[in-house]
């Protein structure tokens, strides 16, 4: 008899301890017996015992009027491993706003009962085992902004209710096994969508037109790696000039149009599509072989003399598109750029034989005496070294000036000495020494060394330092720039003594500095100038904190200095990298860059890109924002403050949270411009080199904020 009591009293206990617990705890409960595998523990702290769900691991919650006690709104169990499925009750958390379960092994539908939560404004279940339809339910949810169902097993077509989902802001569904025809008629509808991601699945038949109507897309619209076919829509002139396209390894045919933001695209956007021709892919596209006018009896009649050399042709065809698509992915050439430029070439030689074109606008050497042998150069050679060649008719220093000028060292590394020297009447210039202390370790001809820095001091650009002059002998190389003399960014966001830190608008400005520059770097030739070194230190401030890129190409010309000094026979178009315009790995001189991208530093052969520029940028805007450095990982190929940053913006974490403490950011205003500037810095910083944005399409958008 006792013994019962007391098992009737157990039961009482636990369940007025049950009823205890909030609806909210209730369902959340519910999820945690969906999980039959928790190898992190990561749930053991939810337990029935409790009356505040809001204590949990992972859970976060707000005051909701109304209630008399807090209410969920906001799940975070992600990378935990979890074994499990999605449980229908999670709908019944009616404020949850965030729901986050990546990285698990969460398998199943997801259940359309979820969207009865119609708080939803994120749901990240990316990185899971996921199966069934794209879940139709998603669009009945009024303020959803985001749904991430990247790489799982959805599958099936997209529902034409897609259209209802007119606040959705980023749809990532790469990596599934979605198929069939994208309905058309439906992107129009959605008039937020900022991101669209569809790539690695199954997707046929035509490219929808009215794609072209997303107004609001930025970044990279990735339609790769499926099975579209048929022409692309011209209408895809009609995106922003913002957008770069990804339309790799599909089954599209025809001509490429080369109107609005489609003329702005690289060949790299169309490669591995084997009957897609035009302009960027250098493809010429043919007419048709049959008249209109010929009968079907005279076709079949003439065919069958013909075949064989028809066949021919078309293997012969084949083999040179295949060529050249390899050319061009292994050169990334300029396309549309390239054959403007030959054009442009081709005309000023006809008006004289002492002007060649140059990507920005002013004449050059003929391109004929660049190339001259050594015998038919050696005079010219001779005459160019020991003497300093100004690059600029407004310098009129001369060597025994600038040796007899007061001078002092601003800095000393690998890359050689700077100092600051000041010439004529107090004008100050800054003077590298190329590598420890001059000379570079050793000689090379002084023709490819000419060629390499004319290159660099044709660059203009008010966000650019101006290289001047430069002076060439055996044992001394010497580049005159432009004197910057605030400092340099890397020193202004660890503060100096007596000096104000630096605010959130000339952060701000300072950053639209630098991605101008960037941007006139990238786009000034076709043979594609590379930083492929940038970092805090290499954006120098003025009194106003303008900002000036510096340095751009330094690394190439060492690489230049260094071989040719190893091996008479090595030239700059043999090391691969296309002259200046190609910078050479990172690891060059033994000083990794934590800013650098994670191709880059993947391999010791590695060798910088445009693509790895932008990478470099995201991760120096992040920490103009955060303040925190690139502290570099060993478990993953993204820089520490990435892998953070990108977290944190997941889990909606305040914005306070995550703003460098210096940064007053108060006003309304001022929070939205940090939010957005926190986007583009992820956008550049994408693991994926194709998903970065270009440059130009940086910089459009930073000078966007706040306008």
């Amino acid at each position: 008899m006792k013994r019962r009591r007391a098992y009737l009293f157990a039961i009482i206990f636990c369940t007025i301890h049950v009823a205890a617990l909030s609806p909210d705890g209730l369902s959340l409960l519910a999820f945690k017996a969906a999980v039959s595998e928790d190898p992190e523990s990561s749930l053991a702290g939810w337990t029935e015992v409790d009356d505040d769900p809001c204590r949990w691991p992972g859970i976060s919650c707000a005051n909701v009027t109304g209630y008399a006690y807090p209410r969920v709104v906001g799940i975070a169990i992600f990378n935990e491993n979890l074994t499990g499925y999605i449980p229908s009750e999670l709908g019944t958390l009616l404020f949850l706003r965030r729901l986050n379960l990546h990285g698990n092994r969460l398998t199943g539908p997801v259940p359309a009962q979820l969207f009865n939560a119609t708080s939803l404004r994120s749901v990240f279940l990316y990185d899971n085992l996921l199966s069934g339809a794209f879940p139709a339910a998603a669009c009945d949810v009024p303020r959803l902004q985001n749904l991430d169902l990247s790489r799982n097993a959805i599958a099936g077509p997209l529902p034409p209710a897609l259209r209802r989902c007119r606040q959705l802001q980023r749809l990532v569904l790469m990596g599934n096994r979605l198929s069939g025809v994208i309905p058309a008629g439906i992107w129009g509808e959605m008039e937020k969508l900022a991101q669209l991601d569809l790539s690695s699945n199954a997707f046929e038949g035509p490219i929808p037109p009215d794609i072209g109507e997303l107004d609001s897309l930025g970044g990279t619209l990735n339609l790769s790696h499926n099975r579209f076919s048929g022409k692309i829509p011209s209408t895809l002139g009609d995106l922003p000039t913002t957008v770069s396209l990804d339309l790799r390894f599909n089954n599209l045919s025809g001509e490429i149009p080369g109107g609005g933001s489609l003329a702005n695209q690289g060949p790299t956007a169309f490669l591995n599509n084997p009957r897609l021709c035009g302009v960027p892919l250098l493809i010429t596209c043919e007419m048709e072989a049959a008249p209109a006018a010929e009968t079907p009896s005279a076709v079949q009649g003439s065919a069958a003399a013909t075949v064989t050399d028809k066949e021919a042709a078309k293997e012969g065809e084949r083999g040179m598109r295949a060529g050249l698509i390899v050319l061009i992915s292994v050169a990334d050439a300029a396309g549309v750029a390239l054959v403007g430029l030959v054009v442009v070439c081709a005309y000023r030689k006809m008006k004289g034989p002492n002007e060649a074109c140059n990507c920005c606008g002013e004449p050059t050497a003929n391109k004929g005496e660049e190339e001259e042998d050594d015998s038919a150069s050696s005079s010219s050679s001779e005459a160019a070294e020991g003497k300093l060649v100004a690059m600029d008719k407004d310098f009129k220093v001369d060597l025994e000036e600038l040796l007899r000028a007061s001078a002092y060292v601003l800095g000393k590394g690998p890359k050689g000495i700077v100092y600051k020297v000041v010439v004529g009447e107090g004008t100050a210039v800054a003077v590298r020494r190329l590598g420890q202390g001059g000379g570079g370790g050793g000689g090379g001809r002084p023709k490819e060394f000419a060629a390499e820095v004319r290159a660099m001091g044709r660059i203009r650009h008010p966000n650019l330092v101006r290289l001047r002059a430069y002076y060439w002998a055996p044992d001394e190389k010497l580049l005159i720039a432009d004197y910057i003399a605030n400092g340099d960014l890397a020193t202004a966001l660890r503060g100096q003594p007596g000096k104000p830190a630096l605010t959130w608008p000339v952060r701000l400005r300072i950053a639209r500095g630098a991605a101008r520059g960037l941007a006139h770097l990238h786009d000034c030739s076709s043979r594609k100038f590379v930083h492929g070194d940038l970092k805090p230190s290499k954006i120098l401030l003025d009194a106003n904190f303008n900002a000036y890129v510096s340095n751009f190409a330094l690394l190439r010309l060492l690489s230049l200095i260094a071989c040719a000094s190893s091996s008479s026979a090595a030239t700059p178009s043999s090391s691969g990298g296309g002259g200046l315009f190609g910078a050479p790995s990172s690891s060059f001189l033994d000083q990794p860059n934590p800013y650098s991208a994670p191709e880059t530093r993947a391999a010791a052969s590695s060798r910088a890109t445009q693509k790895s520029d932008v990478y470099s940028f995201g991760v120096l805007l992040l920490e103009m924002l955060t303040g925190k450095p690139p502290e570099m990982t060993s478990s993953s190929g993204e820089v520490g403050v990435v892998k953070w940053a990108r977290k944190a913006m997941e889990e909606a974490r305040p914005l306070a949270e995550l703003v460098d403490p210096t940064v007053a950011v108060h006003d309304v205003h001022g929070r939205k411009e940090v939010a957005a500037a926190f986007h583009v810095a992820l956008a550049c910083a994408e693991a994926d080199p194709e998903a970065r944005p270009r440059m130009k399409a940086v910089s459009e958008k930073l000078d966007r904020i706040g306008k």
